[in-house]
């Protein structure tokens, strides 16, 4: 009678894959509360940033958390130009606008996401 010794499972690159999605998927909640809670946008974009320099240029991946960065920092941008404009009552106009912008950015990032595919550079 002989002992097999066990093997180690064998690994795929399935895992990393699920790993950064199911990454890409937090961010996206943090970023789609953050219409409510700002706070949830700022734990969004660190994960971004860290994420980005661990991912190669170009992947589907790395396209997702650049679209979510551009999206944040325009919208930090935005927000200040039209905090500046408040006094003139375009400033509150401005910030439907920009909550308009960023719904449909969130939106089409989630669908892209859903669909597997990369976002545009």
């Amino acid at each position: 009678m002989t002992t097999e010794t066990p093997q180690p499972p064998i690994e795929t690159d399935n895992a990393p894959q699920t790993n950064e999605r199911n990454v890409l998927l937090v961010t996206y909640v943090l970023y789609g509360l953050s219409c409510f809670f700002f706070l949830t946008a700022i734990a969004g974009v660190i994960v971004n940033h860290v994420k980005l320099g661990e991912l190669a240029r170009g992947s589907v991946a790395w396209s997702h958390h650049r679209w979510q960065m551009r999206t944040f920092w325009f919208t930090i941008f935005w927000s200040v130009v039209c905090l500046i404009l408040t006094p003139f009552v375009i400033g509150l106009l401005g910030y439907l606008v920009l909550w308009i912008w960023c719904a449909y950015r969130f939106v089409r990032g989630i669908a892209v996401f859903a669909d597997g595919r990369a976002m545009p550079g």
